[in-house]
C-alpha cells in the first residue's frame, strides 16, 4: 500500500508541474529574467506550494505518525550554516542557469527531454561527489 501512495503522490506532482508549466526551462528563466519579459507566473505557483507546505508541516508538527502509520520525523535544527548556504547558492545558481530544479528536470526527462536527461545526470553526479566528500571528511561515518 506504501508504494501505491507514493506512486500516486509522485504522479499527482508531476501533472501539476506539467499543467503549471514549471517543466518548461523558458518559464523559469523567464520568471528569473526580471529586466527582460518578466513571467511572474512561478512565483504564484511558489506561492501556492509555501501556502500549502506551510499548512502540512503545521499539521505534522503536532502528530508522531504519517496518514499510513510510518514514522513521522521532521527535521529538529533550524541553524542556517555554511552548508547550508552553500548548498542553497549551488542549487539557485545551477536553475538558473539550466532552468530546471530536481522535480520538474525527472519530469522533463521522462517526456524526453534530453537536456533534462543532461542535467539530471549533473545532478546525480553532483550528489555522488557530495556523498565521497562527506564520507572522506569523517570517514567514521558511513554515506546514507
Amino acid at each position: 500500500m506504501h508504494r501505491l501512495t507514493e506512486f500516486v503522490v509522485g504522479l499527482l506532482f508531476g501533472c501539476g508541474l506539467v499543467l503549471s508549466g514549471m517543466t518548461d526551462p523558458g518559464k523559469v528563466i523567464g520568471f528569473l529574467d526580471v529586466t527582460g519579459l518578466w513571467d511572474p507566473s512561478l512565483a504564484l505557483v511558489m506561492g501556492g506550494a509555501i501556502a500549502v507546505g506551510v499548512l502540512g508541516f503545521g499539521w505534522a508538527r503536532h502528530r508522531s505518525t504519517n496518514w499510513l502509520g510510518g514514522d513521522l520525523r521532521l527535521p529538529q535544527t533550524s541553524q542556517i550554516d555554511v552548508r547550508l548556504l552553500v548548498g542553497s547558492a549551488v542549487f539557485g545558481v545551477g536553475w538558473g542557469l539550466a532552468g530546471f530544479c530536481p522535480g520538474p528536470a525527472w519530469v522533463s526527462m521522462a517526456a524526453g527531454n534530453y537536456q533534462a536527461l543532461i542535467f539530471v545526470i549533473a545532478m546525480l553526479v553532483g550528489m555522488g561527489l557530495f556523498e565521497v566528500w562527506e564520507y572522506f571528511k569523517s570517514p567514521t561515518q558511513v554515506p546514507a
